[in-house]
């Protein structure tokens, strides 16, 4: 079914996992590979059996950014022909608006380099996890562009507009570390540990209460352009609506009957 990637599922469905099979272009995007990454993200979003979704990357990096032989073939053209907006545009747009306004949980496993709009792969999912030799660099103004990916929207609101601006005009490599105490990204793991580590957040996801954190995430998202008294207004919407699923119900039940609680995302 996808030709750019391999997808292994784990936990009977609920974790569906996006691998990057392109190791011997560090995974670089094309746009194949965009609209294939849109197509499971929309897919798996609509199928209720799938709690949790990752993506990561077969080999030596995550996902290096844009195949620029795939990109550029343009020659003196650019001004005319508007290549490289047409390639942002119905490319990359949709697949950001696809992770952004997904209702599932959506997980970035580093394991590797992050470059270009691959660190913004991994920098616009919900959060990120990273081997400590994986680092991330917004490598975009080293070749006269500048960060997509909707880089400009999320790496401001991630680490400021100083650090934001210093990241993106220089391309500066951010170990994973440090980028973990810039509050780019959520967690780092030893190298060795990482598969290990990671799964473990990844099946508590897997059997969480995915419409509240979906609703959750949703709020997390309109909070940025709403008033203080439009967000409380939105909380009270969305909460009721928490209310009334499921796995709010076994929520309490499991709490006062003190066991575990058995949720099944709705």
């Amino acid at each position: 079914m996808y030709t750019q990637f391999e997808v292994e599922s784990h936990f009977d469905g609920r974790l569906q996992v996006i691998f990057l099979n392109q190791p011997e272009v560090f995974n670089s995007l094309n746009k194949v590979m965009l609209k294939e990454l849109r197509s499971a993200v929309e897919a798996f979003g609509k199928d209720e059996t799938v709690r949790c979704i990752a993506i990561s990357g077969r080999g030596k990096a995550f996902c290096a950014g844009q195949n620029l032989k795939d990109a550029v073939d343009l020659k003196d053209h650019v001004d005319d022909d508007r290549e490289i907006q047409r390639i942002v545009i119905d490319y990359y747009n949709p697949l950001v608006e696809a992770i952004t306004h997904s209702k599932k949980p959506i997980i970035s496993l580093v394991n590797g380099p992050a470059v270009g709009a691959g660190a913004m792969l991994a920098l616009i999912t919900d959060f990120t996890l990273a081997t400590e030799s994986a680092y991330f660099s917004l490598a975009f103004a080293n070749i006269g562009l500048i960060p997509d990916t909707a880089g400009t929207y999320y790496l401001p609101r991630l680490v400021g507009h100083q650090l934001a601006s210093y990241l993106a005009f220089t391309g500066k490599k951010v170990p994973a570390m440090e980028a973990k105490k810039l509050g780019m990204i959520a967690d780092v793991f030893p190298d060795a540990e990482f598969a290990e580590k990671s799964f473990e957040i990844l099946g508590h996801l897997s059997f969480a209460a995915t419409k509240a954190i979906g609703l959750t995430k949703k709020a997390f998202f309109e909070a940025e352009s709403n008033t203080l008294k439009e967000q409380l207004d939105l909380e009270s919407i969305y909460q009721q609506s928490a209310a009334q699923s499921h796995d709010f119900r076994e929520g309490i039940t499991a709490f006062l009957e003190k066991r575990k609680p058995n949720y099944i995302g709705k």
